[in-house]
């Protein structure tokens, strides 16, 4: 029989590896060999555990472990960004990115960066996918890509750097690829599906078979649960259960769950569920702060309710666009010498990253428009730009994650958790402790 202590410290590692896990469901032994081998310690262990409390699998190999999650509902993920610039993916990015995939998954140890971009094209050709002539804009979004499988590990620069797309002359380089891992990135039900449009509804679908897993899932993968988030079966099971689980989160995750009126949020002191540091470092995560304590100053999103998105009744209260353009104008004045000068000189982008931002914490929503607004904003566009071409490439094959938050939407909403983040009399605000996102760095669940 193990002693005591011995107990007690294999629990406290194994809480640390499943929020590992949570935070980096693809962890490699290359990018951390420590957290790895964990992992790889408590393997076992983990998979009941996933499997018992979440309805996750987990896989463990040599190289790498996989958390598998199932999907949450739309509108629910976060999308990819390019790791150099911070912009989100396009459908024209997720594009080349599922066509790499598709390249490396029956590939050889080593190929030649020409070679790889060769077999993209075929296999666009394959599902029927023109991607036009590669000009610059094509490399680029080809190269966000191909660095991506590079940040998993899927590949390595051996020799040279598939920065070499976007040079003028026919520079070469020679990437290792790792197919096993290739296999393991996507987590939906590839063989059930035969079309993208059936991928990806099954790929979101939440398992509303179970409200116990939808619930907690929910919990974890996101920064608060309002109950208007939940159906009615989810909300009868978490007001039946709530303070059970409390002790269940405690217990196998080592987390608090915070019950309010509004909905729920699991915290802790440190912010280890979280690829996201909010608040953070940054021009647009100063900005996001700065604008929810100036909207605090007057708004109680706490004591009125709003239809959002979907038509969803949530706690909170209805800020006009106006108004958010007006106060980050105001702050990117005041912090014009410390903040990135593409921010101070564009409001209009800042105010979007800043909003993003703020729906992925949850601590806000867009308000979507009506019918008769959209069909405003389309006569208003065309009376402007009448011989402007439009490109609809919503449906591309690629996309695979939902869009961003619309900036030209009447009004948003600030909602109830926003509340936590007002100055008090000492100056100093009332912080959650711990911040989640949806899905870690947006990747594939």
């Amino acid at each position: 029989m193990k002693p005591l202590a011995d107990d007690r410290a294999a629990k406290v590692e194994i809480r640390e590896a499943m929020r590992l896990l949570l935070r980096t469901p693809l962890l490699t032994a290359r990018r951390d060999p420590e957290g790895f081998s964990l992992v790889r310690r408590y393997a076992d262990e983990l998979k009941s555990e996933f499997h018992q409390f979440l309805g996750y699998r987990l896989v463990v190999e040599g190289r790498f472990a996989r958390l598998h999650k199932p999907g949450l509902g739309p509108d629910c993920g976060r999308r990819l960004t390019r790791a150099t610039t911070g912009t989100v993916f396009s459908p024209r990015t997720y594009t080349y990115l599922v066509l790499a995939l598709a390249a490396t998954v029956t590939a050889p140890e080593q190929m030649l960066l020409s070679e790889l971009v060769a077999e993209i094209r075929l296999a666009a050709a394959d599902a029927a996918i023109d991607l036009g002539d590669p000009d610059g804009a094509q490399k680029r979004h080809l190269t966000a890509a191909l660095r991506t499988l590079i940040e998993w590990d899927v590949l390595t620069e051996t020799e040279g750097s598939v920065d070499a797309l976007l040079a003028d002359d026919e520079r070469e380089a020679l990437l290792t690829i790792d197919t096993d891992l290739a296999r393991r990135i996507v987590s939906g039900p590839l063989g059930a599906s035969r079309t993208p449009e059936e991928f990806l509804r099954a790929a979101e679908r939440p398992d509303r078979d179970s409200p116990r897993l939808a619930v907690r899932r929910r919990i974890v993968e996101t920064p608060v649960v309002y109950l208007d988030d939940l159906d009615e079966t989810e909300r009868a099971w978490l007001r039946r259960n709530q303070r059970r689980e409390q002790l269940n989160f405690h217990e196998i995750l080592g987390a608090d769950l915070e019950i309010r009126a509004e909905g729920v949020a699991l915290v802790r002191d440190q912010d280890d569920f979280s690829d996201i540091d909010f608040p953070g470092t940054g021009t647009v995560a100063q900005a996001a702060l700065l604008l929810v304590e100036r909207l605090l100053e007057t708004e109680r999103p706490e004591q009125a309710g709003h239809p959002a998105t979907g038509g969803t009744l949530v706690i909170g209260v209805a800020v006009p666009t106006e108004r958010l353009d007006a106060i980050l104008t105001d702050l990117a004045a005041e912090y014009a010498s410390a903040w990135a000068k593409s921010y101070v000189t564009d409001v209009s982008t800042l105010r979007a990253d800043v909003c993003r931002l703020l729906c992925d914490m949850r601590l806000m929503a867009p308000v979507a428009p009506t019918r008769a607004e959209r069909a405003a904003r389309e006569r208003d566009t065309a009376a402007e730009h009448p011989n402007r071409q439009v490109t609809d490439v919503s449906n591309a094959r690629g996309q695979l994650a939902t869009p961003p938050p619309r900036p030209e939407a009447g009004h948003w909403v600030l909602l109830a958790a926003a509340a936590r983040y007002r100055p008090t009399t000492s100056g100093r605000t009332d912080r959650p402790r711990r911040h989640t996102t949806p899905s870690p760095k947006g990747g594939a669940r």
